[in-house]
């Protein structure tokens, strides 16, 4: 995977893909320096160790978020941070992986999430990757997530990179050059 050009550390947006608004929300990349965001990673990576044996969590860890491979959004209204979502892409690489997207908890069926997601995808193509993978729970737990990823063109998929035959993970994955058609879920099937 490729190291996302122009990504920026500091907060500061880089790109048209680096910034959003939609519908009040104002999605930013961000440094992870603000006790809120900070609390919702902790919040987020308490949540993956509750429902998934310690095996099957692969959420990264605060100082992983940081790393020179990924690039981290927040999402906010005038009532503060409203959800966090990330990238991260291999230098050298064309492909990326969605990491820690999660919504505040007080916040739940605004769209935060799908906000974040399609930020994440206008960075991934204005970057030249060529696909976007995500490994996510398996459990009715993330049963939302799973529509939410189905509904954006993400596709099941096995494991990819180093991941491996998980009962307890799901594997998403989205072409995003055009030229892969998506399986047709809606073929009638024979009389």
């Amino acid at each position: 995977m490729t190291a996302c050009k122009g990504t920026a550390r500091s907060g500061a947006l880089t790109s048209s893909a680096a910034a959003r608004h939609d519908a009040g929300v104002r999605i930013v990349v961000d440094d992870l320096s603000s006790p809120e965001v900070v609390a919702l990673v902790r919040l987020h990576l308490a949540g993956m160790r509750a429902g998934s044996p310690p095996e099957s969590v692969h959420a990264l860890a605060l100082d992983d978020l940081r790393g020179p491979e990924v690039t981290v959004w927040s999402a906010w209204d005038e009532a503060g941070l409203l959800g966090i979502g990330a990238l991260r892409v291999e230098p050298g690489g064309t492909e990326g992986e969605v990491k820690s997207l999660r919504t505040d908890p007080r916040h739940l069926g605004r769209g935060v999430g799908r906000a974040l997601l399609r930020a994440i995808l206008d960075h991934a193509r204005a970057e030249g990757l060529t696909r976007l993978s995500l490994e996510t729970g398996a459990g009715e737990a993330f049963a939302a997530a799973h529509r939410l990823y189905a509904s954006e063109g993400f596709v099941d998929c096995g494991p990819f990179g180093s991941y491996t035959d998980d009962p307890n993970s799901r594997y998403f994955t989205r072409d995003l050059t055009g030229r892969e058609e998506p399986p047709d879920y809606w073929a009638k099937s024979p009389r």
